[in-house]
């Protein structure tokens, strides 16, 4: 009898043997589903693709952004191509589906968002996109362009909507927080009407005169100074604030002042794009009050276009003027009670930046997670350009 049993005992070991194919096959989920998590729930990897948030990050840093600082999101899509954002690689085309849609969730985390945290979201006017162009134009900056003939924008290229996790994410400077009044005057941010820490490596734009004498490419480089143009003896410059008084130390400059936009001129059409009720610009804007979850402003038709994203878009109203008069859900309005609380976010290289003084207001369904350290870093080649000196270290030493 046990001569038996042993027998049967073998060939059933035999049988739940796998193939090294089936092997490699489990082992290849489990690793899928185990980085899927991780990205979800813990942290996940991005990439810095533009110059907006120089000189505290950097175009090629890779850095590690923290989803439990706080609390990572339940997905909005969670039927998706594992490890991609919102597009198939080599085939294009959507990496998720819109069959099953999940509200607003979000897990406990370790904290909130603080003024001046660097924290990556989801582009709030991302919702809408033009394919071909999106990389440069956004859809909304795209009608004003065409005059508001959406015919035309519609036949002129691919428009896509976007669910709110699957929209491009985006990197900045947290500056206001809810129910914070944010200002900007002649370049210098406000705060509840006090002055807003200004970073080592912020940057903005200089008109400096020279006696003639041109600047180094070595000086430049050395002190991370970016030269735009220049006429003559006189230089536009996109300078670090460190680098400031350095600048005007060179034997060569006889004058540096600050590219400024005149308070009331509104040629670079900053949020909410409306000229006639609101005359701001990049450095001169505001004050404008971040809409806090539970708070309730007055609406008229001067001040609705600083709300219309927030009312129509964000949080899901139907929302009209007529007459004069504004309805919401059908019904008049004077007044709007905010369901969810909003950022307001700035990039570091102020003057090369676009960010909430264009397309408005974060809300806090749209934030991804803050900004933790920089894993890897290079300059313009990943050959013999390596930033050693940025590799392993935190946002917070970074941007000192």
């Amino acid at each position: 009898m046990a001569f038996w049993n042993k027998k049967e005992k073998k060939e059933d070991t035999n049988k739940k043997k796998k193939s090294v194919a089936r092997e490699w096959l489990d082992a290849g989920l489990f690793a899928i589903v185990a980085a899927t998590l991780i990205r979800t729930f813990l942290f996940e990897a991005y990439t810095i693709p533009t110059a907006s948030m120089e000189g505290s990050m950097l175009i090629n840093d890779y850095l590690f952004v923290s989803k439990l600082a706080y609390g990572p999101r339940i997905p909005n899509t969670p039927i998706a191509f594992p490890l991609v954002h919102n597009t198939m690689p080599i085939t294009g085309g959507k990496s998720y589906t819109e069959a099953w849609k999940v509200g607003y969730h979000r897990l406990p985390g370790f904290g909130k968002i603080e003024r001046y945290d660097v924290v990556v979201f989801n582009f709030p006017a991302g919702d809408t996109v033009a394919l071909e162009v999106q990389q440069d134009e956004d859809y909304y900056s795209l009608l004003r362009q065409y005059n508001y003939n959406r015919e035309l924008v519609k036949n002129s290229f691919t428009i896509l909507t976007r669910p709110v996790d699957k929209k491009e994410n985006f990197i900045k400077r947290n500056i206001g927080l809810p129910g914070d009044v944010v200002e900007v005057r002649d370049a210098i941010v406000y705060v509840n009407n006090e002055k807003a820490p200004v970073f080592p490596h912020s940057k903005l734009l200089y008109y400096v005169k020279t006696n003639g004498n041109m600047f180094s490419d070595e000086f430049l480089e050395e002190n991370s100074i970016e030269s735009k143009r220049s006429n003559g003896s006189v230089y536009e410059l996109n300078v670090p604030n460190d680098a400031v008084e350095i600048l005007k130390k060179q034997p060569n400059v006889t004058a540096v002042a600050p590219e400024l936009i005149p308070k009331g001129n509104t040629e670079d059409w900053a949020y909410p794009q409306d000229t006639a009720n609101f005359k701001w610009n990049r450095d001169n804007y505001g004050p404008v009050t971040i809409p806090k979850e539970g708070a309730t402003v007055s609406l008229t038709p001067q001040n609705i276009s600083l709300y219309r994203r927030v009312i129509a878009n964000y949080e899901g109203n139907k929302l009209d003027l007529k007459d004069g008069k504004i309805f919401i859900n059908d019904k008049e309005a004077n007044t709007y009670t905010f369901k969810m609380d909003y950022y307001w976010m700035m990039g570091d290289n102020r003057d090369n930046s676009a960010d909430s003084r264009y397309w408005g207001f974060v809300p806090i369904d749209h934030v991804v997670g803050k900004a933790w350290f920089v894993w890897f870093s290079y300059g313009k080649s990943i050959f013999g350009n390596m930033r050693w000196n940025r590799m392993f270290r935190s946002i917070k030493s970074l941007e000192k």
